[in-house]
């Protein structure tokens, strides 16, 4: 999950150790003018297109969650949905920063680098050497984790829209990481099924397939 609505990311940060049986309180009030604050600095309001872009981001980050969940411990899924997860730390970091901090950001860290769109491209091209791909449109659900995973592929297409219409900046690679991202888990999605679907009633559909969310 990502930083809490009304702290612009304070929760993360620990005073004094607390004694033993303190109350730990989450709540701050801040936000309850219908602001909330950014990193380095500044409130909006919850409203405001950077806020909404995170929002879809975080409920992407939550499903992801939920199919590593489903996952096998320790699988090579796993190891590949909390590198995404973290990533997504980055990627909301930079989302939450006014233009006048970006030059606060640390790339890698706070900020989406290029190299960091290479490696979801990477594994894009990795994983399409794992199965016969569909030659048609597929429908969801083969199993648990593949339909998480396409849950989550539809609300990162919701972001990439949103951040497409209110960018970080010019140079940004939000919209880039984004968009390979829903490429990624599309094929994480397939390659987790051990039949595809097709879309019309006329049995499996066997392997290059349409993009059924949007293309690239």
């Amino acid at each position: 999950m990502g930083p809490g609505p009304d702290d612009g990311g304070g929760k993360g940060r620990r005073g004094p150790p607390l004694a033993s049986g303190a109350v730990v309180r989450i709540y701050t009030r801040r936000g309850d003018d219908g602001t909330t604050g950014l990193l380095y600095g500044g409130r909006v309001p919850k409203h405001a297109p950077a806020i909404e872009v995170n929002g879809d981001v975080d409920e992407a980050q939550a499903m992801l969650g939920l199919a590593r969940a489903e996952a096998v411990p320790g699988s090579e899924l796993d190891g590949v949905l909390l590198d995404i997860e973290r990533d997504l730390y980055v990627l909301m970091a930079e989302v939450a920063t006014a233009p006048a901090n970006r030059a606060k950001l640390t790339p890698g860290v706070s900020a989406v680098t290029s190299a960091m769109v290479g490696a979801l491209e990477g594994r894009i091209d990795d994983v399409a050497t794992r199965f016969a791909m569909p030659t048609e449109f597929v429908l969801p659900g083969g199993n648990r984790v593949s339909a998480a995973l396409d849950v989550a592929r539809t609300v990162v297409r919701r972001a990439e829209r949103a951040a497409s219409a209110s960018p970080p900046a010019p140079d940004s690679a939000v919209g880039r990481y984004l968009n390979r991202l829903s490429d990624l888990l599309w094929m994480l999605a397939r390659w987790q099924e051990t039949e595809h679907v097709a879309a019309r009633a006329h049995g499996p559909a066997s392997a290059p397939s349409p993009r059924q969310d949007g293309g690239r």
